[in-house]
């Protein structure tokens, strides 16, 4: 009785647990077989401890270089979002104009539209305009799908601020572009940096519509699905381990960072 009172009270973060234990195995076994030593070409099945493929993370022909593509495609994907994201965002909130609820309703598309039919138009589009596939129709592309994302998480900012705080502003002699530095752009920081962060990764994971845009053009998300045609090697699983480490870091940082601010607004 004791048991089920207690699972009773606690299901909530039990199923929470269970819940986060799910989306984390699949990383885990990742990290794990990033230390292993395959027979074959293939890293499906665990053979003897290695730690061969983290000495040499670029070991295998043209993984690095597709790597270095797709970082640079998420930078610089972010960055054309981020921008033109957060425009959108603040005339969506600030001000009335035609085709306001439309535009509204057309923001949220590319969230909803399977990808495929996003891959083809965009594909559609460069064809008839005869532009060459490569580096910047996948730019193109991914700043297309990353926008509504950004403008969702800026929009978000955006409503839930006061704005007496930029009228405070303005009664202490403050100019448009003083205002919008040192209040507005702060609070709306958090918005813009969650958007741009998930920008970078959703740009950065892209498979299907890069693969439609790209050309000769190899990501590293392509390479990997080419790699498994013929053999998985065990770097791609250092750089799976290598980013996922990264993520956790940066979480654990921001929410470090959260903790100390507070602590010092309430101190």
């Amino acid at each position: 009785m004791r048991t089920m009172r207690w699972i009773r009270k606690n299901l909530v973060v039990i199923a929470g647990l269970l819940t986060l234990a799910y989306m984390i195995l699949p990383n885990l076994v990742v990290m794990a077989f990033s230390f292993n030593k395959p027979k074959g070409r293939f890293n499906y099945s665990w053979q003897e401890f290695s730690l061969d493929a983290w000495k040499d993370p670029c070991g295998v022909a043209d993984m690095c270089e597709s790597l270095s593509l797709s970082l640079q495609l998420a930078a610089w994907a972010t960055v054309g979002a981020v921008v033109l994201g957060t425009m959108i965002a603040f005339a969506l909130v600030r001000y009335r104009f035609r085709a306001r609820g439309a535009i509204n309703s057309l923001i949220f598309l590319p969230m909803a539209m399977p990808e495929v039919v996003m891959a083809a138009s965009l594909l559609t589009l460069f064809l008839n305009m005869g532009v060459e596939l490569g580096f910047w129709t996948v730019l193109i592309a991914h700043i297309m799908f990353c926008l509504s994302f950004v403008v969702t998480a800026v929009k978000a900012r955006v409503m839930s601020m006061d704005p007496r705080l930029e009228e405070a502003a303005r009664d202490l002699y403050a100019g448009p572009t003083q205002t919008f530095l040192r209040v507005t752009l702060p609070i709306a920081a958090p918005g813009i940096a969650a958007g741009a962060l998930l920008a970078f990764a959703l740009s950065f994971d892209d498979f299907i519509i890069t693969n439609f845009n790209a050309g000769s053009t190899v990501t590293f998300p392509m390479f990997v699905w080419g790699s498994a045609q013929r053999g998985t090697p065990v770097q791609i699983n250092v750089i799976g381990t290598a980013m996922f480490v990264i993520a956790v870091l940066m979480v654990m940082a921001g929410q470090i960072i959260t903790n100390r601010r507070k602590k010092t607004a309430t101190a």
